[in-house]
């Protein structure tokens, strides 16, 4: 596979490269930092996705009929003990939100429906009123909705079967509404903190200067992580005021170029700006491939003999052309992809190359595997 320059709206490819703005250009506020105080909140709960067509849970998930007979329960449904509610129309789902800054009582949010049991299907279903909780297991939403499954499952009476996507997971627009706000320090303290997503010393000492050039000395630091900012009392100002802060422009501080490998999608990020020293790296594979056959013994009409099959295996072994390649002292991203293009090497071929230069101590950059 070939490496090339590929632009955003193409990253994905197996390689890609992480050219964009240079690292030293000017981005606006809101893109650098985040406001403590103004966040999102993860929430979940546990729930029941009823009017599936035979698609739910099986009998072999106990805690599904016990969630059935506990539900009906709450209806004056008294089922005899010690029995089981069987219905393949009901799945156990675990159902997630996330609560957004600053969203108060009534308003809606996105839900999404996840399969607990062994359903293998939520199409068709409904969720039955779910309350959602946060951290402190308080209750900040209540959720219920008809499932939309963008997965398909089909399985015919032989056994065989088609799935598309995942159709054990699905989401509700507007699913859940807010019955509980969080509250926020946002309007009491006298400073806001801005709180850098990645953090670096000279991009959080250019905050503080383009801050206090823009409106006096309101801004200090005392580390590469966070910025307080005195702000105005009056709730109103304060929001008009952090609304200026978030559109300045801000000057980032130069990053380690880095790359980045994705070991199981097989994924190559390489930043702009990488620099390899002087190496010399041979590039070779080794190949062995194995086949089996059978071969019928067939033994004469007169001969009294029996039939046998015996096996028979073939074993290649095929060793690339190795080669080898220099870089010289300081090459620059283009010369890296260029040598790699001309080799034809794979993904896994370029991770290879790329650990191995930097074991050697031949990459002026970071390595990253996720």
């Amino acid at each position: 596979m070939k490496l090339r320059w590929i632009l955003p709206a193409l990253c994905a490819s197996a390689v890609l490269l992480a050219v964009g703005q240079p690292a030293s250009a000017a981005q606006t506020l809101r893109n650098l930092v985040s406001i403590e105080g103004v966040r999102e909140n993860p929430l979940v709960g546990y729930g029941l996705v009823v009017g599936l067509n035979g698609s739910g849970d099986s009998t072999q998930v106990k805690f599904a009929s016990q969630s059935v007979v506990n539900m009906l329960k709450q209806f004056g449904v008294k089922m005899p003990d010690g029995s089981d509610a069987k219905s393949k129309n009901v799945a156990t789902v675990m159902v997630s939100a996330v609560f957004p800054p600053g969203y108060r009582r009534g308003q809606p949010i996105d839900i999404t429906v996840s399969s607990l049991g062994d359903a293998k299907s939520l199409r068709g279903g409904a969720l039955l009123l779910t309350p959602l909780r946060a951290a402190d297991n308080e209750v900040y939403a209540l959720a219920q909705g008809n499932v939309v499954v963008g997965g398909l499952n089909a399985a015919g009476k032989s056994g065989s079967s088609v799935t598309v996507n995942t159709p054990t997971s699905g989401r509700i627009p507007n699913g859940a509404v807010i019955e509980r706000e969080i509250a926020t320090d946002f309007s009491s303290k006298p400073t806001v903190r801005l709180s850098l997503r990645h953090p670096h010393f000279q991009t959080a000492t250019n905050i503080v200067e383009a801050i206090n050039r823009r409106f006096g000395q309101i801004a200090s630091t005392s580390d590469a992580t966070s910025i307080d900012v005195i702000a105005p009392e009056n709730p109103t100002q304060r929001v008009a005021f952090v609304a200026k802060l978030e559109g300045l422009p801000i000057d980032v501080g130069n990053e380690n170029p880095k790359v980045v490998f994705n070991s199981r999608t097989g994924t190559v990020v390489i930043a702009d700006g990488l620099r390899v020293r002087a190496a010399a790296v041979t590039h070779g594979s080794l190949k062995v491939v194995i086949s089996e056959s059978s071969k019928v013994s067939q033994p004469n009409a007169f001969a009294q003999g029996q039939t046998t099959v015996t096996p028979q295996s073939n074993v290649s072994v095929d060793q690339g052309s190795g080669q080898m390649f220099k870089w010289p002292a300081g090459a620059k991203l283009q010369s890296i992809i260029d040598v790699v293009n001309s080799l034809g090497a794979s993904p896994d071929d370029i991770m290879a190359i790329l650990q191995a230069l930097d074991q050697a101590g031949a990459i002026e950059g970071e390595l990253v595997v996720i």
